[in-house]
């Protein structure tokens, strides 16, 4: 058992080190990880998921591409990726082996998505107050509701053209001071 600990340190060490500032390379836990395979812009990119069990590398890490990223890979591409990557974890059983499976997974990437189409979900999204369709998918910005006292002053403030002039917001720092109090150095 200790064995087992100290080749996971070093393993945990081996890993923080070659992955230092890769942002495909997540250290969730000391013995939980996250590896991006692919580009964020890429269709075919995937994440792996995987926890080291207590019994790592004796018994094989725990894989899952459960993540939220995956959620256009289909329930099959995702087997096929598991399926191929415990192959490589039975082959690398009692040794350390993140750092293969993620260096196997990133040369078989083409291989491992070949069959996958994306999956597209879409979610509608209904109010009982809103009821116009918007087809081009940009959302309409909320305009702020003004009183009528403030619709009157802003009136009152604007030049001919409608703008406000310049330094209408400006504070008057004479006037801040006095009622904050300036600092008093030493």
């Amino acid at each position: 058992m200790c064995v087992s600990v100290i080749g996971s340190q070093m393993e945990l060490e081996a890993l923080r080190s070659i992955y230092e500032g890769d942002d495909s390379f997540k250290e969730v836990t000391p013995v939980s990880f996250q590896f991006r395979i692919g580009d964020l812009d890429d269709s075919h990119a995937f994440i792996i998921d995987i926890t080291w069990p207590e019994s790592y590398p004796e018994t094989g890490p725990h894989i899952s591409l459960d993540t939220f990223f995956n959620n256009r890979i289909s329930v099959e591409t995702k087997q096929l990726i598991a399926s191929k990557l415990e192959e490589q974890v039975e082959a690398n059983l009692g040794a350390a082996m993140m750092y293969t499976l993620f260096e196997w997974a990133k040369e078989n990437q083409q291989t491992l998505m070949e069959q996958h189409r994306p999956v597209v979900t879409a979610v509608t999204v209904c109010s009982s107050t809103d009821h116009t369709t918007n087809i081009s998918g940009t959302k309409k910005e909320k305009k702020e509701q003004l009183t009528k006292a403030q619709k009157r002053r802003l009136i009152n403030r604007t030049d001919h053209k409608g703008e406000l002039p310049r330094g209408w917001n400006w504070v008057d720092v004479i006037k801040h001071l006095s009622k904050t109090g300036g600092k008093e150095e030493d």
